[in-house]
């Protein structure tokens, strides 16, 4: 399953004008549980911070980008390795006059900067990257003495919807299906990177929203993107059971999950 190719498809299609990326920003964040999960934790390590300087380290479409700019008043800057979505983040930031906001293309395992940050966000990064360990010394080398790293990321529990030895990714770009806890911990702790908090997201009830919120349609616009006319129809049925599903995930944590949430702290 080629899930890349859909966001590519998504993005040119509601990327190209500030109003119909905010919407596309918007939606996102009622859609995925990961983002509910996600800007609860960058909430919480901001409180009580002033003057905030943030590297979205993958920033993709660049809603937590938007969203730590916008919301928590951070400055915050965005790289990501597909230059095409940098350059319409940053058309977006310039239109909306968000002036602490900028975005430049970079490989996250040659990370060359000599500024430093408070707060690193990856999200739905790692899991794509082969050397993960590289990339962990390269943030420890960018964040500020006493700064977090919030990583989300799939865990070994059925990580990337694979269930047992025999199964593949859902998604294909995957290089790995998912960390272990004590395996991330390691690598972070080999990067100087101490584990403050690990939490695992997607349990049972968010197993069920993944199915029915974001599995079926993007295994419908596989099928044809002309099919994305059948969206909002789909959603009005689904919806309602898909946010009851994510409440449960989102308030009372699993045990064990899909997801993982971590923060580190240098």
């Amino acid at each position: 399953m080629k899930y890349e190719p859909i966001k590519e498809k998504v993005s040119s299609l509601m990327g190209q004008s500030p109003v119909m990326r905010r919407l596309l920003y918007s939606f996102l964040g009622i859609i995925f549980l990961r983002e509910w999960h996600v800007k609860r934790a960058l909430r919480e390590i901001m409180k009580g911070r002033d003057a905030v300087e943030v590297l979205d380290a993958g920033s993709g479409f660049g809603q937590y980008s938007y969203y730590c700019a916008s919301k928590l008043d951070a400055k915050v800057f965005g790289v990501d390795i597909n230059k095409s979505e940098v350059e319409k983040c940053n058309r977006f930031a310039q239109k909306m006059n968000l002036l602490d906001l900028s975005f430049a293309a970079a490989d996250l395992e040659k990370l060359a900067l000599t500024k430093k940050f408070d707060v690193i966000v990856s999200v739905d990064v790692m899991e794509h990257i082969r050397d993960d360990v590289k990339v962990f010394k390269n943030f420890s080398q960018v964040i500020r003495d006493g700064g977090s790293l919030l990583i989300s990321t799939p865990s070994n529990f059925g990580g990337s919807d694979v269930h047992d030895h025999d199964e593949h990714s859902f998604i294909d770009e995957h290089f790995r299906e998912g960390y272990s806890a004590e395996d991330i911990t390691r690598k972070l702790g080999e990067a100087g990177l101490h584990v403050e908090r690990l939490q695992y997201t997607y349990g049972k009830a968010g197993s069920w929203y993944w199915k029915l919120a974001i599995k079926l349609p993007v295994m419908m616009l596989n099928k044809s993107i002309a099919l994305m006319v059948l969206l909002p129809f789909y959603y009005i049925v689904a919806l309602p059971f898909s946010l009851a599903f994510m409440a449960v995930d989102y308030f009372f944590p699993p045990a064990k999950g899909s997801g993982l949430l971590i923060v580190a702290r240098k």
